[in-house]
């Protein structure tokens, strides 16, 4: 069951782009030889940069009880520090000057908001985790929902 799920791809103005783009590119690499090479070559950058912009938008982001998945790789919240929705200048300074090289970052450029998790365990090696989303409030209280439970015992519920 996913408390939260969002699926990163590039939006409709970012393929117009991409694919507005590639003709000029064709008109550098058209061999000026007969229209079956010429349709060849359109094909083939069209389809490389289809194929680019597909598979950088397979990457989700999904809330489960007790875990967050982000690309592929999975965190347990049971190690989760400080969860906070960052805005636009926020999640540009953490990408960028301010950013940890040994973070764990899910990064797409179309997307300017972020959510900020802490990773309290020591052994791990990211101190935190950078997700770019479209919607970091919901994700951020996706995130503080599934989190496990420690009762006073000291055990931990999901």
């Amino acid at each position: 069951m996913h408390l939260y799920r969002e699926r990163l791809s590039a939006p409709f103005n970012w393929w117009l782009g991409a694919m507005i783009t590639m003709v000029p590119y064709g008109f550098l690499i058209w061999t000026g030889e007969n229209l079956l090479i010429t349709s060849a070559v359109f094909a083939f950058l069209i389809g490389v940069t289809a194929a680019f912009l597909i598979n950088w938008g397979r990457a989700a982001i999904e809330v489960s009880p007790g875990e967050l998945r982000a690309g592929d790789t999975t965190l347990s919240l049971a190690t989760a520090g400080e969860v906070r929705a960052l805005d636009e200048v926020q999640a540009r300074a953490l990408r960028g000057p301010r950013a940890d090289p040994s973070a764990h970052v899910l990064i797409r450029p179309y997307l300017k908001y972020a959510v900020y998790v802490e990773v309290t365990s020591p052994a791990s090696p990211a101190p935190y985790w950078l997700i770019m989303t479209r919607h970091p409030v919901e994700l951020a209280a996706a995130i503080e929902r599934s989190r496990p439970v420690v009762t006073p015992g000291g055990k931990t519920m999901a």
